[in-house]
């Protein structure tokens, strides 16, 4: 048995879509799905949607991290397929993300996001770009050359008791586990087939507060679990430069582009000042992004 784990936070209005969109999946494998929420709003759409499997726990409200951790403790499953409330998978996700999971080997496979926000303005283009060229190009090279990745917090799953508990600080949840579990030197995979579909920021202000967060979560990883492997880091992200540039089609995209590495320049420049010599706490980094919802 699988058990299927959905955290959400102020996620009335999407919260059903997700979880329809993993009962309806064509599979043959017993599944238990748990849905995890601190507020009544997102429990009470939840609970309109009936299914034996389904099971809504309400959480205490102190995060991700925290809600993880107790779902890792309810958990009956062999494997974990962790997701968001606020985005739903394609038809065929559970399938595909568990089918490497026939190698003992393998601790935490990757699902692939991919971007509902259109690519004919510049924040749907930042989204495309960041998602497409960015990682899932990277992830399947590092998959097809065997290497260390982090997998998408949107769509995981890992081998469950690997690990207990993470840090509830974590500001970047999924690469804290994905550390953790290549620390004991399980190898980490990534299934492209198995697709997440999320709604990236609309706003410039949201979409600093979200990238501040997960570029200062891989910053942060150093800190609260000791690791050396990152797949994102300043100077990794230097040197996509130039295939970032190959991605735009037009001239207003080629603008764009070059507005987000002035972007991405300045987010890694505010990091290294309030996280690494300011260290500021986790509540003053983890911001909720209303444009997502």
């Amino acid at each position: 048995m699988i058990s299927i784990i959905i955290t959400a936070f102020k996620e009335p209005k999407t919260i059903g879509k997700a979880i329809e969109s993993i009962l309806k999946q064509k599979t043959n494998i017993k599944y238990e799905l748990l849905v995890f929420a601190p507020d009544k709003e997102t429990l009470n759409a939840a609970k309109k949607i009936k299914d034996k499997k389904l099971k809504i726990y309400q959480d205490e409200g102190k995060g991700k991290p925290s809600a993880l951790n107790i779902a890792f403790k309810k958990a009956k499953g062999n494997i974990l397929i962790l997701t968001d409330g606020d985005v739903y998978i394609s038809d065929n996700s559970i399938n595909e993300i568990i089918k490497p999971f026939k190698d003992k080997k393998i601790g935490a496979v990757s699902g692939r996001p991919m971007s509902l926000n259109p690519r004919n303005n510049m924040l749907g283009y930042f989204s495309h770009l960041l998602t497409d060229e960015g990682a899932h190009e990277t992830r399947l090279k590092l998959n097809k050359e065997n290497k260390y990745l982090i997998c998408s917090g949107y769509l995981m799953a890992i081998r469950n008791k690997i690990i207990k508990q993470i840090p509830e600080v974590s500001l970047a949840d999924d690469a804290v586990i994905s550390n953790l579990i290549y620390l004991k030197n399980y190898k980490i995979k990534y299934t492209p087939e198995a697709k997440v579909y999320v709604k990236f920021p609309t706003t410039l202000r949201d979409w600093i507060k979200q990238k501040r967060r997960s570029a200062g979560g891989y910053s942060q990883m150093k800190k609260i679990i000791k690791s050396k492997d990152e797949m994102r880091s300043f100077i990794k992200e230097s040197k996509e430069v130039l295939r970032a540039l190959k991605y735009p089609k037009t001239i207003k995209e080629i603008y764009w582009t070059l507005i987000l590495i002035i972007l991405r320049l300045y987010l890694w420049l505010d990091i290294f000042i309030n996280i690494k010599l300011r260290k500021q706490s986790f509540s003053k980094i983890w911001n909720r992004i209303e444009s997502t919802k």
